[in-house]
Formats: C-alpha cells, sequence, structure tokens
C-alpha cells in the first residue's frame, strides 16, 4: 500500500494537477485515520482529529431527512403495486449507503499512476469481473470505503483525471457496444456521465449529445469540455433538441442510440429538503410515461 505522502509525491511526479494531489493526499489522510481508530492503533493528532471532524461532516451530508408526503406517496403507490415486495425496495431505499458510486479513470488524461493510487486505497477495476471481455479501455473503481471519493471542479482546457457516477450507468453502455467509427446518438445525455463513457469505450465516428433542458444543457457542454481532449472534440455535437423530433428530422442517421428517459427519479425526491417541489413533482410524475413513449418512438 502506498502511504498518503507518497502517493501524492508521485501524483505530483507523474503531471497530475495540484488540484488533484491535494484533494487526494486529504482524501487518504481522512481514510487512514478512519482505519487507525477502527483498528485500535494511536490516535490521529489534532490536524488530524479536525480532518475527521470534516470528514464526518461530508459523510452525513447524503443522510438528508426524509420527505415525509413523498414517503407516504411511496407507500400508498408502491405499495399497492409491489405488495410484500415493498417493505424491501423501501428499505433499500432510505439506506444511504445503498447506491455503489465508482470511479471511472478518464483515459485521456495523463496522470499515469492515478490507477495505481486507487488501488492502493483498496479500489479494485470492477468490469473484467463482471464482464470479462469488455473494452480494455473502459476503467471504473468502485469500493466499500463510506467515505466519498473527492469531486473535481471544472476548470477551462484543464481535463479532469476521473468521473464520479453510480456503477450501475455503466450497464446500458456494455450493452450498447458501440465500435469505432459508429454514428451514435445520446439523445437525454446531461449530466454527461453516460457520453463521457461512450467516448471512454471506443472512438465513434461521430457523437451526437442532446439535452432539451437549457440549465442541463450546459452542464453537460461543461462535461464533455472536461473529459475530452480538444482534437477529439471535433466528432462531437452537443445540441439542445427536443428528442421527440429527434428521429423524424434525422432518419437512418444514427447506427446506435441510447435514450436515458426523464424518470421519476425516486431516491432524489424522498430526500428532497422542498416539500412543495416534492409535491408538484409528485402531482407530474402520471405525465412521465407519455414523455418516455414519445422519445422512444421518436
Amino acid at each position: 500500500m502506498i502511504p498518503g505522502a507518497a502517493a501524492a509525491s508521485l501524483l505530483a511526479q507523474a503531471g497530475c494537477g495540484l488540484r488533484l494531489t491535494l484533494s487526494l493526499a486529504r482524501f487518504k489522510s481522512l481514510t487512514v485515520a478512519e482505519q487507525s481508530g477502527k483498528n485500535g492503533g494511536p490516535g490521529p493528532d489534532p490536524s488530524a482529529r479536525q480532518q475527521a471532524s470534516k470528514k464526518s461532516r461530508i459523510r452525513q451530508k447524503p443522510q438528508k431527512q426524509i420527505c415525509k408526503p413523498v414517503l407516504e406517496y411511496f407507500d400508498e403507490r408502491y405499495g399497492q403495486e409491489l405488495a410484500e415486495l415493498w417493505d424491501k425496495v423501501r428499505e433499500v431505499l432510505l439506506l444511504p449507503s445503498s447506491q455503489q458510486y465508482a470511479v471511472l479513470v478518464n483515459k485521456f488524461s495523463q496522470c499515469v499512476t492515478f490507477e495505481q493510487y486507487l488501488q492502493s486505497l483498496g479500489y479494485s477495476n470492477f468490469l473484467p469481473d463482471v464482464l470479462p471481455f469488455s473494452q480494455y479501455s473502459l476503467r471504473c473503481y468502485i469500493s466499500n470505503i463510506q467515505c466519498p471519493f473527492p469531486r473535481l471542479r471544472h476548470h477551462t482546457e484543464r481535463l479532469k483525471e476521473y468521473y464520479l457516477l453510480n456503477a450501475a450507468s455503466l450497464f446500458p453502455i456494455l450493452a450498447l457496444d458501440v465500435q469505432d467509427g459508429e454514428c451514435v446518438l445520446d439523445m437525454c445525455a446531461a449530466p454527461g456521465g453516460k457520453s463521457v463513457a461512450i467516448l471512454q469505450y471506443a472512438t465513434p465516428g461521430h457523437l451526437h449529445s442532446n439535452e432539451y433542458d437549457s440549465l442541463r444543457h450546459r452542464r453537460l457542454k461543461q462535461a464533455l469540455e472536461s473529459f475530452v481532449p480538444k482534437d477529439l472534440r471535433s466528432i462531437i455535437s452537443v445540441t439542445n433538441l427536443d428528442g421527440r423530433h429527434i428521429g423524424p428530422q434525422r432518419l437512418q442517421v444514427y447506427d446506435k442510440v441510447l435514450v436515458d428517459t426523464p424518470c421519476s427519479n425516486d431516491r432524489s425526491w424522498l430526500f428532497s429538503p422542498d416539500v412543495l417541489q416534492a409535491g408538484m413533482r409528485i402531482t407530474q410524475r402520471p405525465n412521465l410515461p407519455v414523455l418516455q413513449r414519445q422519445l422512444l418512438s421518436s
């Protein structure tokens, strides 16, 4: 295992950005302090205790208050639909640690020792175990560590070393199995994780990433700018179109289409601090199947 200081030094020597080196050095010190306490070793020094306190606050962040009107709606609706299965589903929904967040390594980054650093923290690439035939260029690491991996801020024209996402988000990419040179549409692409993953998986002849919502469209453009080098951006087009009209307007243009349709996003609204907005979202739910069918039939 690489000590935190040594790993940070390796990252710096490899040309990794200062922001990554410092972020991961802090992350390493927090996980070491936690493991030391669990193993009965010497307690952390005052600065480590301060960092551990900060870590504690970070870890408590996802554990927001449950929005009772939403939970009551779920109990009534899903209790009828799922019957006895609802109790198990409900338990998973209410458990913050039930989501498996993953670190998708950016193959276009010049940080050659980053994966070694991940392995030193106990992370492992889960794709060879799940699908041994999957593309080697797609590398995604998971871990049982509860402390959230640090997010990297966007900096213009500076590539990020990794993308944080739910590990399950990669399975549509594996199923799509994009081949080099193919023309691909990501119809509802924001915030950009699946478009980024497609470009890690293969080199399409053209990737059309579309997002109808204006705010999410800006986030999509920013994500692609953060993960794709300039010389590859010529094969990407990012648009702000209504996905329901793309099919009729562009018949037989695409070899493969990925449609991650807008969904109920139950977990997010279950922990929403805005009761009024959550209530409005509930009233909009019946319209989602109609929109989903229109997007898929496009």
